[in-house]
């Protein structure tokens, strides 16, 4: 039986909350020799890792935290732009986060000249920031690269933490509730559209 905990208002079966797993007929991360994840095995059945100590599933990608994972729903190297969700506690304080993410997956994504991240951020539950250094380098490297970060359906507390801690000017937040009725494509044209408006 699953077991669940209480996030705001929802009650999360965290067992089965899985990646987003729609366009995998056109990407998979462990298929592809540029990811970091590539030839990566999956066990359906074996439940290993946890956050809060409850079981999540076996298809969510470790990246060096104990409390956050990812998973790299699609990548397209022409146009430049990757689209990752995520699961967990976003904790930069006990187990440095962002630093982690950034030298494990992100940096390797930028030097195959990926510069414009989206992130799927509605089941990161919490977060706790401790130093702005990595946020600011990584925003310095995707300006030099015309990038950006938009961050899709927050949490409003979660939202509001990152902004408090002066953030906000690293990242973009967006609600998009239906972003899985579109092709990844289509997608990333949508938020391209409204961030290049912002930009220019």
């Amino acid at each position: 039986m699953a077991r669940t905990f209480s996030k705001g208002k929802y009650e999360i079966i965290m067992q089965e909350i899985e990646p987003y797993y729609n366009w995998r007929h056109l990407y998979v991360a462990e298929e592809d020799p540029r990811s970091s994840f590539f030839g990566k095995n999956y066990s359906e059945f074996e439940f290993s890792q946890t956050v809060y100590n409850y079981f999540i599933h076996p298809q969510w990608d470790e990246f060096g935290s104990d409390t956050l994972y990812l998973k790299i729903l699609y990548a397209d190297y022409d146009l430049r732009f990757v689209i990752i969700e995520f699961i967990g506690e976003w904790n930069d304080v006990l187990e440095n986060d962002i630093k982690s993410l950034k030298e494990n997956v992100l940096d390797d994504l930028m030097l195959e000249g990926i510069n414009q991240f989206i992130f799927i951020t509605e089941n990161i539950m919490n977060i706790h920031v401790m130093e702005k250094d990595y946020y600011e380098e990584w925003h310095n490297e995707l300006e030099e690269m015309e990038g950006w970060v938009a961050c899709i359906n927050t949490l409003d507390h979660v939202e509001h933490e990152w902004r408090t801690e002066g953030l906000g000017q690293y990242m973009f937040f967006y609600q998009f509730e239906k972003w899985r009725t579109y092709l990844p494509l289509h997608f990333y044209e949508k938020i391209a559209q409204r961030l290049n408006f912002l930009l220019h």
